[in-house]
């Protein structure tokens, strides 16, 4: 059941109560979060932390969704480890820097409310092949192995990565701390709701950290460099990159992917509460104003996560002062305690990963969706596919062109009716949308008529003839006159089809 609560509450004594105790349950979900989606990206676990700190204090303080939580994002992982794996860390924050600085510049020209003509579909199967890339990955992680850098070298190695589990005496210990962690977080999710309020994350890498403690297994552990040494900002040197396409290019894709996430996570928060909906304009100028902290700092990107929001909605908060509040328990964490994250094994946080990439597959939308709109499923098949076979920015180019095109399949229905009249003249309708998408049926159908037939070709019952369309008729209409000149062609219902041939019949 949706928790409905009000849009706006008074910081009243019982509010801000409900708000600090939404913020300690947000922060809690975070911590593990934003540590293992550094470690998966390839980056110092601080700077995980570092973005959520930014996503609370600064994005948590600018107008926009006032319940909504940001931070680093699961969403995300893939595109940052390719980017620091071609470009290299230090140009990260330069990256994330202009992708924060484009995210203004499109809510301050009013692009927000576009992001949700996107197709549902495309976003759909952009998580979906996020998702499976990240679990491709990090079940290597989870057995403290390296991963091999695209998704088709992530599928081809997994049956040599089997056999190391299965006979090698370092990955095994690993790989079974990151599957206990996976069981850990599935079976919390079967428990009473009274015990779920402790978050499954927290619980599973808690625990799975004890046992290795107590163990002494022999596996890897967060490195642990310090929040100050972890800041990185860009240097001059990195601006030359600027003039590399693939660059501009990731920038893009940082920018249009992040706002996209957010933009989504708002509309789905906005579903949880009643009252004013969200400023999509103001929301996307909130995160690119965050994500230019988080790159002057040289920290992860960052997007409203919609785990963490649901968990704030969920706890029962009341106003922006919870999501504040859990940023401001972030930076304590990470300045009081931050030797803690040295003793948490990397395999559990693989573990929660390969969980929240698991989530991001629409399992059980599949069927549902392909029974009721194939072509959608398709769409999603295709860019989730293209994902994992190229790179993120390619597969989400690709989704979109074929959501492009089949909506112009669909909407270009043409119905084409042959009739006889009395005295053998014929009658030709066509009615719809006659685009270039459907003239061979069009033309199939003309082509196939008698040339010593006098035709009336009546185009009164089309909505849409394109140029392509118009031409191709005219050609078939002139075609037709030359080789039957006692069988004119006449055209009624448009003034689409002018030329002499088309009109006149001559």
């Amino acid at each position: 059941m949706r928790n409905r609560i009000p849009a706006f509450s008074p910081l009243t004594p019982p509010v801000i109560r409900r708000d600090v105790l939404a913020s300690l349950v947000v922060f809690l979900v975070a911590v593990p979060l934003c540590v293992g989606v550094a470690v998966a990206s390839g980056v110092p676990a601080e700077l995980g932390l570092i973005t959520g700190i930014v996503g609370g204090l600064v994005v948590g303080c600018l107008p926009g969704s006032s319940l909504q939580v940001s931070g680093p994002a699961a969403g995300l992982t893939v595109l940052v480890y390719e980017a620091v794996r071609e470009f290299g860390l230090p140009a990260l924050g330069l990256i994330v820097l202009a992708a924060g600085l484009l995210q203004v510049a499109l809510g301050a020209l009013r692009f927000g409310r576009w992001f949700r003509a996107i197709s549902v579909a495309v976003v759909q199967g952009m998580l979906a092949g996020i998702g499976l890339v990240l679990v491709l990955g990090q079940v290597y992680a989870m057995a403290d192995a390296e991963q091999p850098s695209s998704g088709l070298g992530k599928l081809a190695g997994l049956p040599g990565l089997a056999a190391d589990i299965v006979s090698g005496p370092a990955a095994l210990p690993a790989f079974c701390v990151g599957v206990g962690t996976l069981a850990v977080l599935v079976l919390w999710q079967r428990l009473p709701a009274k015990v779920r309020l402790v978050p499954g994350p927290l619980v599973a890498v808690a625990l799975a950290t004890a046992v290795t403690a107590v163990a002494g297994l022999p596996v890897a552990k967060v490195e642990v460099h310090g929040l100050i040494a972890s800041v990185q900002p860009p240097g001059l040197g990195e601006l030359g990159s600027l003039a590399q396409l693939s660059f501009l290019g990731t920038v893009l894709a940082f920018a249009l992917i992040a706002s996209a996430e957010s933009l989504f996570s708002a509309a789905a928060v906005d579903r949880m509460r009643e009252g004013a909906r969200t400023d999509y304009d103001k929301e996307l100028m909130a995160q690119g104003a965050g994500n230019l902290v988080c790159g002057a700092l040289g920290a992860l990107p960052m997007t409203a996560v919609i785990v963490r929001s649901a968990a704030n909605v969920q706890a029962g908060a009341r106003t922006k002062l919870s999501r504040v509040l859990h940023g401001f328990w972030l930076l304590l964490f990470a300045a009081l305690f931050p030797s803690a994250l040295g003793v948490i094994p990397v395999a559990a946080l693989a573990g929660v990963l390969v969980h929240a990439g698991a989530k991001l597959v629409p399992v059980r939308q599949l069927a549902p969706l392909w029974r009721e709109h194939r072509g959608e499923a398709v769409v999603l098949g295709v860019t989730a596919v293209a994902i994992v076979v190229t790179n993120m920015f390619e597969g989400v180019l690709l989704g979109l062109l074929l959501a492009v095109v089949k909506t112009a399949w669909e909407t270009s229905h043409v119905h084409v009716d042959v009739r006889e009249l009395t005295g053998g003249r014929l009658v030709v309708s066509v009615g719809g949308n006659a685009t270039f998408l459907r003239l061979p049926k069009i033309l199939d159908t003309l082509e196939a008529l008698p040339p010593s037939r006098p035709v009336e070709l009546d185009l009164t019952g089309l909505r849409h003839l394109d140029h392509a369309c118009r031409t191709a008729l005219d050609n078939w209409a002139e075609q037709h006159n030359a080789t039957g000149q006692d069988s004119p062609v006449r055209v009624t219902g448009t003034p689409a089809l002018a030329g002499r041939s088309a009109a006149s019949g001559e």
